[in-house]
């Protein structure tokens, strides 16, 4: 007796079914953020990639040239998230530059710590050189937040005038090491006290306000 449709359709494999996506690029992205998050790292194929998301082994080279393109791609939609955030931490106004700085500045540490993955491929050279990644106007949306910020605050008078861009990479490089010691769990209280990212962060505004 001959099977039905349906019957036909359940017994074949993902890879072999028809693409019917409206969106294959998105559809392969959105895999492989999830796999990024399941897995806690970025050592699947594009293979596993494919087979994940229903397509055929081929399908994702139709947008990616290769895994790393992939993993460029999910490296640049994790700068859209921190900037999109760091950008929503600041949107209550008015308050003082101090706590618009500890909202960025709070806001890019839990960004971290909640996508571990996401971030560590954010500055993995896995993604390819880091030049395209960094110097995308994608990613320097992100560090446009803190750009601005810190700009306001020397305006105001309440932060030091100092060269925006070296001001800038002083805070950015004191909050990214916070945000990766806090990933690895090693802010022990039995090291650096039991509010490490509070003092911390109180510790860098002193040497910003004026």
């Amino acid at each position: 007796m001959p099977q039905s449709r349906e019957t036909l359709t359940t017994t074949l494999d993902p890879v072999d079914r028809p693409y019917h996506h409206g969106d294959l690029r998105r559809t392969i992205v959105e895999t492989a953020s999830a796999m990024l998050r399941e897995d806690k790292g970025w050592q699947f194929t594009m293979r596993e990639v494919a087979r994940r998301a229903g397509v055929s082994h081929a399908a994702p080279y139709k947008h990616f040239p290769d895994k790393a393109a992939l993993l460029l791609e999910l490296a640049l939609r994790g700068f859209d998230q921190l900037g999109q955030e760091m950008k929503a931490a600041i949107a209550p106004r008015p308050r003082t530059a101090r706590k618009e700085f500890l909202a960025v500045a709070g806001t890019y540490i839990a960004f971290g710590v909640d996508n571990p993955s996401l971030y560590r491929l954010m500055f993995s050279s896995d993604a390819g050189d880091p030049h395209v990644a960094h110097l995308s106007e994608r990613a320097l949306s992100a560090l446009g937040v803190l750009l601005d910020l810190l700009a306001r605050g020397q305006e105001s008078g309440a932060f030091r005038r100092r060269p925006l861009q070296g001001q800038a990479a002083a805070c950015w490089a004191q909050v990214h090491g916070i945000t990766m010691l806090s990933i690895e769990g090693l802010l022990m209280p039995e090291k650096v006290g039991s509010a490490p990212v509070q003092t911390a962060l109180d510790t860098l505004l002193d040497g910003v306000v004026g």
